[in-house]
């Protein structure tokens, strides 16, 4: 993408470092990609390292909106691959954060609901589809997983991943 820059000759200089997340939008959307490191719940997995297996189905048809299992229940330490299946009718994401920036991020899902995530803590499916998404859990907490496209969340597709803190040994 070209970008012009006749236009800012005339903005002010504090207003440029604005412009650089608009420069790199797509016609799909913009992306989000800054998460590469440890967060509050976790960090993206190795996949050198042993992993457990967590299937999961999206759904939409029948009784609403949902993810299968809806709960999950880890220790501290362990690497995850989830195993995600869209069985739906309709494009899904998985989105693992805290409730909080789950929250948050669905705020702006509603501004802009063809976002792209290119973070190693999400994905988006079309119908049929299958991804995963590999994560080592380095924290002790309650987690959520949610599928941010306005209005699935609120049907119904959001989940729980609850690590169990590993005790110290003696």
């Amino acid at each position: 993408m070209k970008l012009n820059l006749k236009p800012l000759i005339s903005l002010p200089l504090f207003m440029i470092p604005w412009l650089a997340p608009m420069s790199m939008a797509n016609e799909a959307g913009h992306h989000h990609d800054e998460l590469s490191e440890t967060t509050v719940f976790g960090e993206p997995g190795n996949a050198k390292l042993p992993t457990k297996v967590v299937q999961l189905t999206m759904t939409d048809q029948g009784k609403g909106m949902a993810f299968t299992p809806q709960n999950i229940t880890l220790h501290q330490g362990d690497q995850v691959k989830f195993i995600v299946h869209n069985e739906g009718a309709l494009d899904h994401e998985m989105m693992l954060a805290t409730k909080q920036m789950n929250d948050e991020h669905a705020l702006e899902m509603v501004k802009n609901p063809d976002m792209e995530h290119d973070q190693p803590n999400a994905l988006r499916l079309k119908p049929g589809a299958r991804g995963k998404i590999l994560w080592h859990f380095t924290k002790a907490g309650e987690f959520d997983f949610s599928c941010l496209i306005p209005g699935h969340r609120e049907a119904g597709m959001q989940g729980k991943v609850t690590v169990i803190a590993r005790q110290a040994s003696k």
